[in-house]
């Protein structure tokens, strides 16, 4: 006879202490610490334990006993399911104080180096509609809350556009209103929605791998261009004349795009970096503007989603890489050789060229490297060179005894970090400083470890790139020990 599951507890009239990792609080109940989303410190709530472990256990809010005294009111009428903006309720001052910790924590905990006093973060002036980026799923199945699920309310359509809800992949929840972009992306997204449902086009089905209507991506600059590329899966003949409509239709709904494409994706999953994108109207890209440079951004390109903060990043980033060292300025006759690492379209690099002799950028995307020499010409930048390849396998003693030892070396991972490789290859480069850029100050903290041999931190500045969410990029200034 199968054993009986235990039920799990549910915790009433606990106060909720501080802010934990991944946008969820943190409270302590007779010794074990459980995890709690969607909740804030000083909020008294009544908690249902949905997973236990020996050593902690997650929980998720059945009712608000007492709202803490620093609880706001969250601004999307979608906060709670889509998940996207954890922090919402929490007001911003607060947001970066919890940032600003995790970094420190980060920092003490896991690199276990000696480390200079953390500047204060510096926050994002906007707040919301601050993203330059959004990504959105079809389906043809929408995900129902559990208020919609105990209503048995009935809904007409099924097929749904928007995010995909956590722990599915076949389902999505509809979103009427997204804040964190201009209200282009609304008004581009409900009008595909509702030609879709007068014309009976097929949402994806992802399970079957079926429906036309997979994906959409905006792209908005500040220079005033929008870019809408939409992904099909087209397999008739009949689906490709129901694509070319739809395409037809937004470009002479929407005359403000400027760069309007799609894609065929009929594979396994939803990423289409190794598909050929076609352009149905305007151009192959849009432009993005910083500090008088413009650079070009196509759909695969990587730019950082919000533009004005990305200013500010970049602007710390080059002030570590160029600012005075305690012995005096770097001391080559024409400026120093700065290699730029995991280097998108060379937004740093280009961004830096003017303080350098030379600037070599590696990036793993070509179509990256291609934007980034592309960015060079158009700015009239002649001292950078740019190579394609995984990070490991072109940064090698090999091709620094051809370019050049670096005085500078600029790196901005992605989550995962440094391959050991690549910072193996750094500590035989010897640069004079490092400046590491990180949009994980976890795996950060890792890497400063590797590198303590030889390299002492002496600077550190989180930026807070995405309000109302837990993310927090950090940037490093490592300088050579010895010197």
């Amino acid at each position: 006879m199968a054993r009986k599951k235990k039920a799990l507890p549910l915790l009433e009239g606990v106060r909720i202490e501080t802010v934990a990792a991944e946008g969820k609080s943190l409270v302590r109940v007779n010794d074990m610490v459980v995890f709690v989303p969607f909740a804030i410190p000083g909020d008294v709530v009544d908690l249902q334990v949905t997973k236990k472990k020996h050593s902690y256990a997650e929980a998720e809010v059945v009712r608000l006993v007492e709202p803490s005294a620093d609880r706001i009111a969250p601004v999307c009428p979608h906060f709670g399911v889509c998940g996207g903006c954890k922090w919402q309720m929490l007001p911003y001052a607060l947001q970066l104080r919890a940032k600003q910790q995790q970094v420190v924590d980060a920092l003490t905990r896991i690199a276990k180096v000696e480390l200079p006093e953390c500047s204060p973060i510096l926050g994002s002036k906007k707040t919301l509609e601050y993203r330059n980026k959004l990504e959105f799923g079809f389906a043809n199945k929408r995900w129902l809350t559990k208020e919609q699920i105990r209503s048995g309310e009935v809904f007409e359509r099924q097929e749904s556009v928007g995010y995909h809800a956590n722990g599915t992949f076949d389902k999505i929840l509809p979103i009427d209103e997204c804040h964190l972009m201009d209200p282009v992306n609304d008004r581009l997204r409900l009008a595909i929605r509702d030609y879709a449902y007068e014309h009976d086009l097929t949402f994806f089905d992802a399970r079957e791998h079926t429906g036309l209507l997979r994906g959409m991506m905006i792209r908005l600059s500040n220079t005033g261009e929008l870019m809408l590329l939409m992904q099909f899966c087209i397999t008739t003949d009949d689906e490709r004349r129901q694509a070319e409509a739809l395409l037809a239709f937004v470009k002479d709904k929407f005359p403000e795009i400027t760069s309007l494409l799609y894609v065929n994706n009929t594979k396994f999953n939803d990423t289409f970096g190794d598909l050929p994108v076609e352009t149905f109207a305007g151009t192959d890209h849009i432009f993005l503007e910083m500090e008088g440079l413009r650079f070009k951004v196509g759909p695969k390109s990587f730019y950082q989603t919000n533009t004005e903060q990305a200013y500010e990043l970049y602007k710390v980033a080059r002030d570590m890489a160029f600012c005075e060292m305690d012995n005096g300025q770097l001391t080559t006759d024409n400026g120093p050789l700065v290699y730029d690492l995991y280097t998108g379209t060379g937004t740093i690099a280009n961004f830096v060229a003017r303080c350098a002799r030379k600037v070599v950028g590696i990036e793993y995307v070509l179509e990256a490297i291609e934007d980034a020499k592309v960015n060079s010409r158009i700015n009239g930048i002649g001292n950078t060179e740019f190579f394609a390849g995984d990070m490991k396998d072109i940064l090698t003693e090999d091709f620094i005894r051809e370019h050049g030892r670096p005085d500078i070396i600029i790196t901005d991972p992605p989550r995962a970090g440094m391959h050991a490789d690549v910072v193996d290859v750094i500590l035989k480069a010897a640069p004079e400083r490092i400046v590491y850029v990180s949009c994980n100050p976890a795996t950060q903290a890792r890497d400063l470890a590797l590198l303590d041999s030889d390299y002492r931190v002496v600077k550190i500045q989180p930026v807070d790139m995405f309000p109302h969410t837990q993310h927090v990029e950090n940037v490093v200034l490592l300088e050579r020990r010895g010197r």
